[in-house]
């Protein structure tokens, strides 16, 4: 098994290289969608976050108001963190199950947003970080997502720096430019992944 952490900014494009790497045949652990997970309702992630941050932070059904919750926390870094101590181990816990299911011959690919910021990069044989720059984040934020500006610089503001990331990256992709630009970069990145 070849244990692949794959990070960057937001707005980047984790979430193409990881559809492309699938695509391939890696085996992918999002600690996004794993994130939303361990929160749905009737989990005890739910349950530890509305302690943490009331009911104001529910729909009328009772799920996790992520838009509510993001405004909180990312405008707070405390707020954050109690998040963070919250959500991590859970992701954790999940992510190692995944892991441990895939078979012995598998590229497994973890999708980590937060790796840089977390330390988390001798967990894994190699370290693939998406670079776009920081305009071209935004740019996409605004554009793709529909966020406010000054929201999307908050979440980028909340994140490890570019350099930070570039800095544990073991490969580097660089996401800068068309999304046709993208797919040849990701193939030759699998290419020795499969030969590791």
């Amino acid at each position: 098994m070849v244990k692949v952490g794959l990070t960057g900014g937001i707005g980047a494009g984790k979430s193409e290289v990881s559809r492309l790497l699938a695509s391939y045949g890696a085996v992918i652990v999002d600690a996004d969608r794993i994130a939303r997970e361990v929160v749905e309702p009737g989990t005890p992630g739910l349950a530890a976050v509305v302690d943490e941050f009331g009911d104001g932070v529910l729909t009328p059904d009772g799920s996790l108001d992520r838009p509510k919750l993001g405004g909180i926390v990312f405008a707070d870094p405390e707020k954050l963190k109690a998040l963070n101590a919250i959500v991590h181990p859970l992701v954790g816990t999940r992510s190692a199950e995944l892991e441990a299911s895939a078979g012995p011959d598998a590229v497994v690919v973890h999708d980590v947003p937060l790796l840089a910021e977390n330390g988390l990069a001798p967990l894994y044989d190699l370290v693939i970080v998406i670079d776009a720059a920081p305009e071209t984040q935004l740019e996409r934020l605004v554009r793709l997502r529909g966020m406010a500006e000054d929201e999307a610089k908050a979440r980028m503001a909340a994140q490890a720096t570019r350099e930070q990331r570039l800095a544990v990256a073991d490969l580097v992709i660089d996401n800068d430019g068309p999304l046709e630009a993208l797919e040849p970069q990701v193939r030759a990145v699998w290419e020795r992944l499969r030969g590791a």
